[in-house]
């Protein structure tokens, strides 16, 4: 089992920047792929950055390249998401994931919500 906490979210206008943190607990490791996805209402989650404890490459949607960074800190159990030059589109409620491959993530924290102003 592997439990995952949240933290980080908040308001800021656009153009600023925030980082989220992820805090695992549990079995950490069993799961190799972390990643983070971010959700409005009436659409789908969507995939934002993953990483892998490992030392795999690092991934990215397309919307969020050359301003967002994923990193870890396998000795913390932690997972960061730093978050520059944000957009109003931005906005939404940012969940940490964590699983077996990049296609069955099993584990969910609870959410922390991101507003961007104008």
């Amino acid at each position: 089992q592997v439990q995952l906490v949240e933290s980080g979210g908040g308001l800021v206008q656009a153009g600023g920047s925030l980082r989220l943190s992820c805090a695992a607990s549990g079995r950490t490791f069993s799961r190799n792929y972390m990643g983070w996805f971010r959700q409005t209402p009436g659409k789908k989650r969507e995939f934002v950055a993953g990483i892998t404890w490992s030392g795999g490459p690092t991934s990215y949607a397309d919307s969020v390249k050359g301003r967002f960074t994923i990193s870890k800190d396998n000795a913390k159990n932690t997972v960061y998401l730093q978050m520059n030059s944000l957009k109003v589109e931005d906005t939404a409620v940012y969940y940490c994931g964590a699983g077996l491959t990049v296609a069955t993530y099993d584990y969910w924290g609870q959410g922390t919500q991101v507003t961007v102003s104008s």
